[in-house]
């Protein structure tokens, strides 16, 4: 690995403008979808529609994604695909990680899915590289996570764990796949992850994969395939049933949208424009530890009112901005709902989840702990 870890910066733009880049070709987008809430929390572009000649690697693709969505302004986190190999080829990571950078995607803000890790490389090599990867900041995926040992993925612990489209599918039907996806969401649960079930095509598979207490999905039920960043979804999504005790707060931990401590008001508004479904942006420093929250309803009353926008738009977004409201990533999210009341003007704002050393992994949404816990409460009652 050379010295791209040593570049943790990003512009002092939300999305830096290049003029000289050619235009990009139609990306088939797909929105990332929580199932306990039913709104978009992260854009997954796997592949370009039609023949891309000049693609050549992998990184080349996750560079194109990140340019399309720069252009469409859209700051929810950004789901890319590496092969296990381009981990290896430091000169292409270096260039990925300077490109995103570049346009305003800040490590926080990126999810990096790999696949073909069996078999590629030794996978204590493997975990090592990925470890440098979340070491600046990026969040890490795994594809296809049940072919691999289960043992490394616990140790890995990654963020996101991505079923084979064939296990999401057949998991509805075979008591023997479903418990291995359950086994995997337990995991993931203890471990800090979500496991991300690709290809829902009908309800009967959502209303199954949910009561194994899967969080994430994509698939044509969800979006249809010319959604685009900044087009709502419409899901239905009825109680989920499961039977856990004392989760922890990173089980309903979501995406953050991460932004520069310096960011301009008026960057800021562009975000929570672009992305209604967004209810806060988290400024971060270069080593991406939280200094400020900008809450949605706060941050628009100011701005949209009066003078607002000739008052604030070109002044950096922390004048209008509150102090992080952090809680570790190993607490239960019952201490972290007794957290959020401790201030009563403050009560629903978004928690900031932070791993050992301070950084931003995510946000926890105070009515998402509030529906569960209660679900629980009730449950245990009867």
């Amino acid at each position: 690995m050379t010295d791209y870890a040593a570049y943790t910066g990003g512009p002092q733009h939300t999305f830096a403008r290049h003029d000289n880049v050619a235009p990009s070709p139609q990306i088939a987008f797909q929105p990332i979808i929580d199932l306990d809430t039913g709104t978009v929390v992260a854009v997954s572009a796997p592949a370009p529609m039609g023949h891309i000649s000049e693609l050549e690697s992998d990184v080349d693709r996750a560079i194109l994604a990140a340019h399309a969505t720069s252009q469409r302004e859209t700051l929810l986190p950004l789901h890319v695909f590496l092969r296990a190999q381009t981990l290896t080829d430091d000169r292409s990571m270096d260039h990925l990680h300077r490109t995103l950078t570049g346009l305003g995607r800040r490590p926080g803000g990126v999810i990096v899915s790999v696949s073909g890790l069996f078999g590629a490389m030794p996978l204590a090599e493997a975990a090592g590289r990925l470890g440098r990867l979340r070491a600046i900041g990026y969040l890490i995926g795994i594809e296809r996570v049940e072919d691999l040992p289960s043992r490394f993925v616990a140790e890995l612990a990654p963020s996101v764990l991505t079923l084979d489209p064939e296990l999401s599918r057949r998991a509805s039907a075979d008591p023997r796949r479903a418990a291995l996806v359950d086994g995997l969401v337990s995991m993931g649960r203890r471990t800090g992850g979500h496991v991300l079930a690709p290809g829902i095509v009908d309800e009967e598979q959502l209303t199954k994969l949910r009561g194994l207490g899967v969080r994430l999905a994509q698939g044509p039920l969800l979006a249809p395939p010319d959604w685009r960043p900044g087009i709502p979804v419409n899901v239905h999504l009825g109680p989920r049933e499961t039977d856990r005790l004392g989760p922890r707060v990173t089980e309903f931990m979501l995406p953050a949208t991460v932004m520069p401590e310096n960011a301009t008001a008026e960057a800021v508004f562009a975000a929570f424009n672009a992305e209604p479904n967004t209810t806060s942006v988290v400024l971060v420093d270069p080593a991406q530890r939280p200094r400020y929250t900008v809450d949605r309803t706060r941050f628009l009353l100011k701005f949209a009112g009066a003078y607002g926008h000739a008052l604030h738009a070109h002044k950096p977004a922390n004048r209008l901005a509150d102090q992080p409201r952090t809680v570790p990533r190993t607490v239960p999210a019952i201490a972290a709902l007794r957290a959020a009341g401790d201030d009563a003007a403050r009560v629903y704002d978004d928690l900031v989840v932070t791993d050992e050393v301070g950084r931003c992994m995510g946000i926890a949404r105070v009515g998402d702990l509030i529906r569960s816990l209660s679900e629980l409460e009730r449950r245990t009652a009867s």
